[in-house]
């Protein structure tokens, strides 16, 4: 009942989002010239929510757009209606629901799903990660070297220390292709699927994270913060790859060298 609940409610909140998708539609600004809210992510949400509290009244949720709404409930809703904003704003076809959901604290469920690219990731904790249906792994990689890594940058990290910038130059410097695909969900997924070998980004929220860092580790992947340890979606660094190249990952991210 619950995964049927999650999967109507990605299904809607991406209903909205391709009924706007290339239209006229207003745009208004969080904090930060390119922080953008659009009329699209509230219908989004709005459609989401419409779903939850039509079958679970009494849940938690926090969703991006319209804040918390507390309740006493053992499960947790986490709502991205529009990850990747400014790609959507743009009419660039990487942008995506992104929903999670929490028992007692532990993300238990993940969907994302990407109707530009009829893309549909979805995970359950214990039981592995599918798109469209189909189990998909982590890749196999051993060597960053010969990675295809992807991350993202905030939109305040100047006085960052080690910040997005340090970093990247550390990789492209050596010549490793990184990209910015400009929505961690689907960059999370992506590493899932055996796209990508690694990801990593300084600041995310927890409905950034919450689906496609389970469907990493459903997928066979790793997940910690910048430090190697046990990541929670309420912090902000993340580190996602294949398993195989995590510790090299992180050695670089701490200020080594390749």
């Amino acid at each position: 009942m619950l995964n049927n609940t999650l999967i109507e409610a990605v299904v809607a909140g991406a209903g909205e989002l391709t009924r706007f998708f290339n239209n006229a539609f207003k745009i208004s600004h969080k904090e930060g010239v390119n922080n953008l809210v659009t009329e699209a992510d509230h219908a989004a949400e709005a459609a989401i929510l419409e779903v939850i509290k039509a079958k679970y009244p009494g849940h938690h949720i926090l969703s991006e757009e319209k804040g918390e709404i507390v309740q006493d409930s053992e499960y947790k809703w986490l709502i991205d209606p529009i990850d990747g904003t400014v790609n959507f704003a743009h009419g660039i076809p990487l942008c995506c629901v992104s929903i999670g959901i929490e028992k007692e604290g532990e993300v238990i469920l993940g969907a994302v799903y990407n109707p530009t690219l009829k893309e549909f990731f979805f995970a359950e904790k214990g039981k592995g990660a599918t798109l469209n249906d189909n189990r998909i792994h982590v890749s196999e990689q051993t060597e960053v070297m010969k990675s295809c890594l992807v991350t993202g940058f905030p939109y305040t990290y100047i006085t960052m220390p080690n910040g997005p910038l340090e970093i990247f130059e550390r990789f492209i410097r050596k010549g490793v292709p990184v990209r910015r695909l400009g929505s961690a969900a689907i960059d999370l997924c992506w590493v899932a699927a055996g796209r990508f070998d690694g990801f990593y980004e300084h600041k995310l929220e927890a409905w950034d994270s919450a689906a496609g860092h389970l469907i990493v580790l459903e997928a066979g992947g790793k997940v910690t913060d910048f430090n190697g340890d046990k990541f929670s979606i309420y912090q902000h660094r993340l580190l996602a790859t294949n398993g195989k190249i995590h510790d090299e990952m992180l050695r670089v991210i701490n200020g080594g060298e390749l």
